[in-house]
């Protein structure tokens, strides 16, 4: 990316601040007999494919591969490799699940949304409106039983994940005009991705499709009212600012989007156990970067926006209650009708409602103390 040095500029000579990271997270076990010539005598070579979901002019998303395959490369010797290749290299983003489930590539990076349109279950893995926010997400999936969950859904379609980043809380949304009330959602053509859709059709809304790459034309052309992409950054090197000037937030549907490293079933299955532990690792790694970098980078590319022109506005309460009420009747919808939505959906709003209780004791009155000193001086 031409707006911060590649990983390589900052991990000179191969690599040692990798090796030093990534041996401590293979804990004790491995870090003695992962040593170079140890590990070289007995692990296969291997050549494998991952597809992104992201466009290679969003660095930090269609970075996260790219990091991951030279960690993976430098803990192996060079003996694990994995080519990193863009969208429709050799899959669409919407076939990018059952490409890795059918084995077409043996790896995949992007939201688990992709596959909601067979199953709904596997947008509770990414965000759903009014859902976890970043670090809730993040205790769900380490220690809140999220990933046993996950890992029996994904078996049903020969599929393995690991967390691969995750964007945080992201925005609204770019808007011709701006939205007051209700009614004016009404007969909009709004970009929007994962089941806010489904929510914000209730409203009268008319949810499209787009492309990340075609967001730009399509407002242009007038062929949408409004879209929503991520955030500051990557909706700043989208140019949306340019073709409409309402920046609503926040980003209710995807209050902490996380994304995932996939795996065909049976070819994570005959990795050495020391390879599938370098994998997990990496991703680890690469999934705490792709948040620092969303939150080290937003603040500035929004001065940018608001500098340039762009109408911070947030969404009126009666949008915001209102959605709340959609989606709820959305997952009741869903729950009737498919098991594995209603248990990992029940799972996810009991930790919800847990780490909320907890965040408004600490987290919330800390942040809003520092908040409003902030806006002090």
């Amino acid at each position: 990316m031409p707006l911060d040095e590649p990983l390589s500029a900052q991990s000179p000579a191969g690599g040692p601040r990798r090796r030093t990271i990534l041996t401590a997270g293979l804990g004790a076990a491995l870090a003695g007999p992962l040593a170079a010539p140890a590990l070289a005598q007995g692990a296969p070579e291997l050549r494998w494919r991952l597809s992104s979901a992201y466009a290679k002019n969003l660095d930090i998303l269609f970075g996260a591969p790219e990091s991951l395959s030279r960690i993976v490369a430098e803990a192996t010797d060079g003996r694990f490799q994995i080519q990193v290749l863009g969208p429709g290299e050799p899959v669409p983003p919407e076939t990018l699940l059952d490409a890795v489930s059918a084995g077409t590539v043996e790896m995949g990076h992007g939201p688990a949304t992709l596959g909601q349109a067979k199953d709904p279950t596997f947008a509770l893995a990414t965000a759903i409106p009014f859902g976890l926010n970043a670090r809730g997400g993040a205790a769900w999936w380490q220690a809140g039983g999220a990933a046993d969950l996950f890992a029996e859904v994904f078996a049903k379609s020969g599929l393995v994940c690991l967390p691969g980043g995750n964007t945080g809380a992201q925005m609204g949304g770019w808007f011709r005009r701006e939205i007051k009330s209700l009614a004016d959602l009404q007969g909009l053509k709004f970009r929007i991705g994962g089941m806010g859709g489904q929510v914000l059709a209730k409203f009268g809304v008319q949810p499209q499709a787009t492309p990340g790459p075609e967001i730009y034309q399509a407002l242009e052309t007038k062929k949408l009212d409004a879209a929503e992409w991520i955030g500051p950054y990557d909706d700043e090197r989208l140019g949306l600012q340019k073709v409409a000037p309402v920046y609503h937030y926040p980003g209710f549907w995807e209050g902490g989007a996380m994304l995932h490293f996939w795996f065909n079933a049976e070819k994570w299955k005959a990795l050495p156990k020391t390879y599938q532990a370098i994998l997990r690792a990496a991703a680890a790694e690469v999934g705490a970067e792709v948040q620092a970098k969303y939150d080290a980078r937003n603040p500035q590319a929004l001065r940018r926006l608001v500098a340039g022109g762009a109408q911070l506005r947030p969404f009126p309460q009666d949008v915001m209650e209102g959605a709340l009420k959609n989606a709820n009747d959305v997952y009741a919808e869903i729950a009737a009708k498919n098991a594995d939505f209603r248990r990992v959906y029940e799972a996810m709003r009991t930790f919800r409602n847990e780490e909320y209780l907890w965040f408004q004791v600490a987290e919330y009155t800390y942040d809003n103390f520092m908040i409003r000193a902030r806006a002090r001086g």
